[in-house]
């Protein structure tokens, strides 16, 4: 992603840790696939019409000839609002709906627009975006049937006013958030600059910053990326599909389908159902299990009460004033990382494997410094898997120990004082959101500082790498002592 917004908060000269207040990656360039799974769970209103703009929509769709009366789905009013629900039975791997790629809206068809020409040199989502917003204005829009179903705002992040973002202090979702919409303004104002003040005559009426951030809250919510040729695409009804968290599969229910490979008219969008559905049930997907809860409020406005999406994001970084910064640089770049490396550490999973080498990396320094040298550049990281020295081992604890802290200290709010709050209920769904990820982060960190805190106590107890290497030599008795040999 282009920008990073991570404060780095330094406890030492040789070492830099940010109890970082954003996500890694914070800027919506690339929209991340939805991987699709099924399940089936009951309605609370099954019998109420949808509005008379979702019936519009179905019929525009089937006079497209991508929906019928026997179409194994129908959008339907449920409880997240807008649905697919089964209209019969639907067995185990059904395809329930297909949409040809004529009704996508992509890079394709943007560049079939009046403004393909002005978007060739914009990303990907910033040419669609600018696309939805000019055929939203559009009274004789061909896709306004489309257009007029879809939501002005939801409960994202980016959508929140000052007041609700207050209740997220100190959690890195306010940092991203914030970021996120800075660099929505700057990327608006160059468009408008480059873009629609020179061009105003293809443009309706005034495109405001209001309108690019509706266009991005739907892309980043809806759009299904990686998909055969396409960095992302809106496909309209398949994206009506609600999540569940209930589902754990990780099969893919979508695929490509079509005889020419070359010939995007002939490809199809296609979704199974890997699990039998009822007539009545909606039909649900899971959008990423890996996302934490703070990617799932930000793309999407909820989150989730398992343990698994609770995360924080460490960063490390090798600082340029280190006197050994540039041999540090080339271990880490050989080891897949780089100056600055972050680790997204979830409440319910160890460590990731690379933090703790890469943190003896960065403080190594002093007696350890020799391990740089050129001759151990390519067996150093092995040794870095494993203790280095007291001295280095008791920085990283300290280290890390007071970035937790600090961190910790910037919520307004204890997670007993955010559970009670949880457990009494009656929240609106973006406070439910706001106490729901302080108390997540807050956990996590406790987890890091019980890790380091333990780490710290057991000091004494570990194996070094200069005990490590007597040993290895046989010169290290069963009791640790040191072995003499006396010549004859």
């Amino acid at each position: 992603m282009a920008t990073s917004f991570f404060p780095i908060l330094s406890s030492s000269p040789s070492i830099f840790l940010s109890s970082s207040t954003t996500l890694r990656p914070p800027l919506p360039i690339h929209l991340k696939k939805r991987l699709i799974s099924f399940c089936a769970t009951s309605l609370h209103s099954p019998t109420t019409d949808p509005p008379p703009e979702v019936q519009t929509f179905w019929k525009w769709l089937s006079d497209q000839g991508v929906v019928s009366p026997k179409s194994p789905v129908r959008p339907g009013m449920v409880p997240e609002g807008l649905g697919l629900v089964a209209q019969r039975d639907i067995s185990r791997n059904e395809v329930v709906l297909e949409v040809p790629a004529r009704l996508w809206i992509n890079q394709d068809a943007v560049a079939a627009s009046e403004i393909g020409h002005l978007c060739s040199g914009l990303k990907p989502w910033m040419a669609v975006a600018l696309f939805l917003i000019r055929e939203k204005l559009r009274e004789d829009s061909s896709w306004r049937v489309y257009l007029d179903i879809l939501p002005e705002f939801t409960d994202s992040t980016v959508f929140w006013s000052e007041e609700e973002l207050a209740e997220l202090q100190g959690t890195q979702l306010l940092s991203t958030t914030l970021g996120v919409k800075e660099y929505l303004q700057n990327e608006f104002l160059k468009v408008e600059e480059q873009i629609l003040l020179p061009n105003k005559q293809l443009f309706p009426s005034p495109i405001t910053l209001d309108d690019f951030l509706w266009a991005f809250g739907i892309l980043r919510s809806r759009a299904f990326s990686r998909l055969h040729g396409q960095t992302f695409v809106l496909v309209p009804l398949a994206d009506l599909i609600n999540h569940s968290p209930s589902i754990t599969s990780e099969d893919y229910g979508w695929e490509i389908k079509g005889a020419g490979l070359f010939f995007s008219r002939d490809l199809l969008f296609s979704l199974r159902a890997p699990v039998s559905v009822k007539a009545g049930e909606q039909v649900l997907v899971q959008y990423d299990l890996d996302k934490s809860n703070a990617e799932l409020a930000l793309d999407y406005g909820f989150i989730e009460s398992k343990p698994a999406r609770n995360a924080y994001t460490l960063t490390l970084e090798i600082p340029e004033s280190d006197p050994f910064f540039g041999d540090k640089l080339d271990i880490a770049e050989t080891n897949g990382l780089g100056k600055t490396a972050y680790f997204d550490i979830f409440l319910d999973h160890p460590l990731p494997p690379a933090m703790l080498p890469y943190l003896r990396l960065v403080a190594l320094g002093g007696t350890d410094a020799f391990l740089l040298e050129s001759i151990f550049r390519n067996t150093i990281w092995g040794h870095l898997e494993l203790p280095m020295s007291r001295a280095n081992e008791e920085l990283i604890c300290r280290v890390v120990l007071d970035a937790c802290k600090s961190a910790l200290s910037g919520y307004h709010t204890t997670v007993k004082e955010d559970e009670q709050l949880i457990a009494g209920g009656n929240l609106n769904p973006r406070l439910a959101i706001a106490v729901g990820m302080r108390s997540g982060e807050k956990k996590v960190l406790q987890k890091i500082e019980g890790i380091f805190e333990k780490r710290q106590s057991e000091l004494d107890e570990f194996e070094y790498y200069q005990e490590r290497r007597l040993r290895e030599l046989g010169l290290v008795g069963e009791q640790g002592e040191i072995i003499f040999w006396e010549s004859n």
